[in-house]
């Protein structure tokens, strides 16, 4: 289908009146990293925060996504890209309005990674590597998704039977094999601060 004769809207209120008003920059957290890392766990915390702070921010998980506006992708390197594109446009959108966006999803490969820092922009992409051993991981398995991949049951299944690249450069990195959840939240609003995306007279009750 042709689209030479879309034309984008431009409307009045700015993505800058927009921050004002909120009292901070828009901004993307992509939360990468295996499945069973924290990404959710952490996403929400963050939101919660964020949220208590009086921060205008919303979390877009990679299940929930699939649920609705993501499900009629599979899990093939085709959709698993797709997958990312149409979140990343999401994601943006949200940050146009001033949003602070909190993405939870595995994201496995380094180029839709950076496509997503492309559709986003540079100065409001931030790649956060939720860090945890596949061991540990497995260990944890909330949703018992290992099991099933390791029985066949799940096909394309990222750490197990399909590729997870890790980031080159995050900039934010959770170790969440040894740090715990308000300790991964503190070192994301400390980064918030640092890039003066949040006051730094922010009162984090951490």
């Amino acid at each position: 289908m042709s689209t030479h004769h879309i034309i984008q809207s431009h409307y009045k209120t700015t993505t800058q009146a927009r921050s004002i008003r909120n009292g901070h920059k828009p901004a993307v957290i992509w939360l990468t990293g295996l499945s069973g890392s924290g990404k959710s766990t952490v996403a929400d915390a963050l939101d919660v925060e964020l949220f208590r702070l009086g921060y205008q921010s919303f979390a877009l998980d990679g299940d929930n996504v699939r649920h609705g506006l993501n499900s009629d992708l599979g899990f093939d390197p085709a959709d698993r890209k797709e997958n990312i594109r149409r979140v990343a446009e999401v994601a943006r959108l949200f940050s146009d309005v001033g949003f602070i966006v909190i993405v939870a999803f595995i994201s496995p490969y380094l180029d839709d990674r950076r496509n997503a820092k492309a559709v986003i922009g540079s100065d409001r992409f931030i790649e956060c590597f939720v860090k945890a051993s596949l061991k540990v991981c497995e260990t944890r398995d909330p949703k018992g998704l290992y099991k099933k991949a390791r029985q066949g049951k799940i096909p394309s299944f990222t750490g197990v039977s399909a590729p997870y690249q890790e980031p080159v450069a995050p900039d934010v990195t959770l170790d969440t094999d040894h740090d715990n959840v308000p300790a991964c939240v503190r070192r994301v609003l400390d980064y918030l601060i640092s890039r003066q995306i949040i006051p730094n007279d922010s009162h984090v009750d951490l």
